[in-house]
């Protein structure tokens, strides 16, 4: 893609225009996860050490409180901390932490924040790898402008950009021969959101091809001294045993084959509750209405049939070791960046208990990868594509707001179809990484510039 010779100020017209439109969405309602961040983000805020429980034996489950509402935490530290000191400049804009469109707006300006910081990122890095100004502009619009990092963040308010940007920075450090650094990004993002454990093996990957087992070890080193930091103020508090047995419920009270994720387990959604309807509404009755409700894992053991968490598990395990094994001799930034996003995809796609916006991460990834391999460019869109769909379908533009494509448009439900989409664009990823890794690539310029 070619741009004129005034193409820098319309870039910057273009991302100013961007920015209204994602300061517009900041006070629509998002999901209903939003709800749990206001709590979260009031706790945080308060004593952040204590959201987890402190002491008990066996260890006690800590409950937050906010106005009416209660719930527990799950996630890990870092972006409680985030939250926390968003938190302690809303009080002092309220101090009552009263519910409205202004503590909506406060529980989203950490995404805002860090959606800016990792365009930046991105065009500095593609920049610097590239040294085209063209891609770098190109970077800029392919992320910033795109509806479904604008939906995720600004419109539904997910968290996913705290652990995107150190998940890209880590990339942009190993590759700017920095693997400690690298390893240190790796955990701020892994405790800020456990999905960024799919990055691990590229990291692993990456940093050993870059520096040897100098590099790796490095970056172990580096990954394990920032976690520690981090949990640090929990141990001296004593509520590191509460805290492990937080993150073990993560992953246990995910009871559902396809939490609204457009993948493999939504088709077997489809197929399964279709066909346990056809004795009410026929065949075709059953198999053209819509998927009303997500399909428990349990559901589906008491009818009889297996366990399918350990089928996805092998899935992914598979999937992602395929791709890494056929980037194994892959030097280079955008090919370490493209299969990175691949694991991702394959998670996505083969996985159980997966949610609508756990393929976000993908989207940056071949932000990056695209840029500095134009030849990705219509992968990047095709998936940015489901992105943005699978995640209006579902949420529209917030709770309650409306304007989500009908999913009956189409007479099969859409998000059925988007699913069948997604897993022909995953084996199109996979057969375009088989392609991209039999490249011959010279030594990456920064790492001989260093």
């Amino acid at each position: 893609m070619s741009w004129p010779a005034s193409s820098g100020s319309r870039v910057a017209i273009a991302c100013l225009l961007i920015a209204v439109v994602r300061l517009a969405a900041l006070p629509l309602p998002g999901t209903e996860d939003t709800d749990a961040w206001k709590i979260w983000m009031f706790a945080a805020s308060s004593d952040v050490t204590s959201v987890y429980g402190v002491g008990g034996d066996p260890p006690i489950r800590g409950v937050v409180e906010w106005q009416a509402l209660k719930t527990t935490v799950d996630y890990p530290p870092v972006g409680l901390y985030e939250l926390g000191v968003a938190g302690r400049v809303y009080r002092w804009f309220d101090p009552t932490f009263a519910d409205g469109v202004p503590l909506t707006i406060a529980t989203k300006l950490p995404g805002l924040a860090c959606g800016i910081a990792l365009t930046a990122l991105l065009w500095w890095a593609v920049r610097r790898h590239s040294g085209s100004p063209a891609a770098a502009r190109w970077v800029v619009l392919a992320y910033w402008a795109n509806p479904a990092t604008i939906l995720n963040a600004e419109a539904l308010g997910y968290l996913d950009p705290l652990m995107m940007l150190p998940a890209i920075g880590m990339l942009v450090l190993l590759h700017e021969g920095w693997p400690m650094l690298a390893g240190a990004a790796f955990a701020i993002a892994l405790l800020t959101k456990p999905q960024a454990i799919l990055l691990a093996p590229i990291l692993a990957l990456a940093a050993w091809r870059l520096g040897s087992y100098r590099g790796a070890a490095l970056a172990a080193v580096g990954g394990a001294a920032t976690a520690a930091v981090i949990v640090l103020p929990f141990a001296l508090a004593g509520a590191l045993p509460n805290m492990w047995l937080a993150f073990g419920s993560f992953y246990a009270r995910r009871d559902v084959l396809s939490g609204n994720a457009a993948n493999l387990w939504w088709i077997v959604t489809y197929v399964l509750r279709a066909w346990y309807q056809i004795p009410r509404v026929g065949v075709v009755g059953a198999y053209l209405a819509p998927v009303r409700r997500i399909l428990a894992i349990s559901t589906i053991q008491e009818i009889g049939l297996p366990n399918p968490r350990p089928f996805g598990t092998v899935l992914v395990l598979a999937a992602g070791a395929w791709g890494l094994w056929r980037l194994r001799d892959a030097r280079d930034l955008a090919r370490h960046a493209l299969g990175a996003a691949f694991v991702v995809h394959a998670f996505f796609v083969l996985g159980v208990g997966v949610h609508e916006h756990h393929m976000m991460l993908a989207v940056p990834l071949l932000a990056l990868a695209a840029a500095l391999r134009p030849g990705l460019r219509p992968l990047f869109y095709v998936v940015s594509g489901i992105v943005a769909l699978n995640l209006n379908l579902f949420n529209g533009l917030g709770r309650g707001f409306g304007w989500g494509i009908p999913r009956g448009l189409l007479v099969i439900d859409l998000s059925v179809l988007l699913a069948v989409a997604n897993v022909a664009a995953l084996v199109w990823h996979g057969r375009i990484l088989v392609r991209e890794a039999a490249r011959v690539e010279p030594e990456p310029a920064v790492a001989e510039r260093r």
